[in-house]
C-alpha cells in the first residue's frame, strides 16, 4: 500500500468517551455554520484558542482569573479543533492528504503550547509539563506509524481523547479557582495536585505506548516472519 493510499484510505477506528455525542452535535453545528466559513477558518480559530489558552496558564503567575481565560479558550478550541473535519465532510469538500497533515501538525502545536503554558504557570511544574508534552507526541508519532503499516487510523487510548482531556482541565481549573492549587511537599519536593494529574497521564500514557507498541510489533511480526537465508 502506498503512502497516497494509506492517507486516502486510512479507516478511522477512534473511539472515545464522549465520541456519541460529537456525533450527534458536530454535524448539527456545521449545518447552521454560513457558508462563507471554510475548514481552515475554523483550523485558525483552533490555532488562536490554544495559543490564547497557553498565554492564559503562563497569565496565572500574575492572577488566577486567567484560569477563566483559559477554561473559555479551550471551549473554543474544541470548537475549531474538531469542527474543521466535520464541516470538510459535511460538504464533501475533503483535502484527505492536506487534512491529514495540517490536522495532526496543528494538534502538535496546540499541545506542545497548552503544555508550556501548564508548566510556566504556578499549577504544574515545568518538567512535568514538559513530561506530558513528550508522552502525547510519543503516542501521536506511534498512530501516525500504525496508519502508515495497518492503514487504519485509531487515535484512542481506552476512552480518553482529546475532547475528554479538556474536560479534565476545565475541571482542574475549576477546583483550583475554588481550593487553589492545593500544594504539598513530598520528598522535599513541592508540587500541587495538577502536577500529580500530569505525572499520572504521563505514566499512563507511556504504558499505554509500550503495550500498543508491543501488540502492534506482534502483529507485524506474524504478518512479516522472518525469512531463512
Amino acid at each position: 500500500m502506498s503512502i497516497d493510499n494509506d492517507v486516502r484510505n486510512h479507516q478511522r477506528t477512534s473511539r472515545f468517551l464522549l465520541s456519541p455525542f460529537e456525533q450527534r452535535v458536530l454535524p448539527r453545528l456545521a449545518g447552521a455554520l454560513p457558508r462563507w466559513v471554510v475548514p481552515d477558518h475554523l483550523t485558525g480559530l483552533g490555532l488562536f484558542a490554544s495559543t490564547a489558552a497557553g498565554f492564559a496558564y503562563y497569565m496565572t503567575r500574575y492572577a488566577e482569573g486567567w484560569l477563566w481565560v483559559v477554561s473559555a479558550m479551550l471551549v473554543v478550541q474544541w470548537f475549531g479543533d474538531s469542527l474543521d473535519g466535520t464541516l470538510a465532510r459535511t460538504r464533501k469538500i475533503e483535502r484527505p492528504r492536506y487534512g491529514y497533515y495540517l490536522d495532526h501538525l496543528t494538534d502538535a502545536y496546540s499541545t506542545l503550547v497548552i503544555g508550556l503554558g501548564l508548566g510556566l504557570s504556578p499549577y504544574m511544574l515545568l518538567s512535568v509539563g514538559l513530561a506530558i508534552v513528550i508522552a502525547y507526541l510519543l503516542l501521536s508519532i506511534n498512530v501516525y506509524l500504525e496508519t502508515y503499516v495497518f492503514g487504519k487510523f485509531s487515535f484512542s487510548y481506552g476512552m480518553l481523547g482529546p475532547t475528554e482531556v479538556r474536560v479534565i482541565l476545565i475541571a482542574l481549573n475549576i477546583t483550583a479557582l475554588l481550593f487553589g492549587p492545593l500544594p504539598f511537599h513530598l520528598l522535599g519536593f513541592g508540587a500541587t495536585v495538577f502536577d500529580v494529574a500530569g505525572l499520572g497521564a504521563a505514566v499512563a500514557m507511556s504504558g499505554m505506548l509500550l503495550l500498543r507498541a508491543f501488540r502492534n510489533l506482534r502483529t507485524l511480526a506474524r504478518l512479516e516472519p522472518p525469512r531463512n537465508r
